[in-house]
């Protein structure tokens, strides 16, 4: 009963503070802008600075509370305090629910950690909110790859190669891969 007690506290106040969160910023017609410039890319470095530009609209959180535990999580994350960054992650995805870059870096975390089921989870979550965002469909690929899903991986990955041509994840495709509409 005490265990039902708390998580119900919890799941309230995961609701209150969400309330608090505005929804993410509408970045689609700027996202469709370099999904476009991105495959027609003369090369590589073209290529990769289009994709920066595109994590400038991932990493835009929804409000400067927001940003703050993006950007803490981020930072724990590059200085190895992967305890640190899941609970930067855990409060902005319990603060922006709606927010996909939580997903996406508290996947990319786990995945460090090599824990790819609940990674899988967290990027389908991000991918749901953000259909288009590759580096979660990247990422996605590669936790597949992580659990020897390599068939499932290979589709994802095209479906990551069909948004942007230039991906480093390029490499990891095989000649055997079953296709996707998105080969036509």
């Amino acid at each position: 009963m005490k265990n039902l007690s708390l998580s119900a506290i919890l799941v309230g106040f995961a609701s209150f503070a969400a309330a608090d969160c505005p929804a993410p910023t509408d970045h689609r017609a700027s996202m469709k802008r370099l999904l476009d410039a991105v495959k027609i890319a003369p090369n590589e470095m073209a290529a990769a600075q289009i994709a920066n530009d595109m994590w400038a609209l991932w990493a835009d959180a929804p409000d400067d509370k927001a940003q703050q535990m993006l950007d803490d999580g981020m930072a724990r994350r590059s200085s190895f305090d992967f305890d640190g960054a899941m609970k930067a992650f855990e409060l902005l995805i319990a603060y922006c629910p709606n927010y996909a870059e939580g997903y996406n870096q508290r996947a990319f975390v786990l995945f460090l950690r090599e824990d790819y089921e609940p990674a899988l989870i967290d990027l389908d979550r991000a991918i749901e909110r953000s259909p288009t965002h590759i580096a979660a469909i990247a990422g996605k690929a590669l936790t597949l790859i992580g659990l020897k899903r390599d068939a499932d991986a290979q589709v994802v990955l095209r479906e990551a190669l069909a948004l942007n041509p230039w991906l480093k994840e390029r490499q990891f495709l095989t000649g055997d891969a079953p296709t996707t509409e998105t080969d036509i």
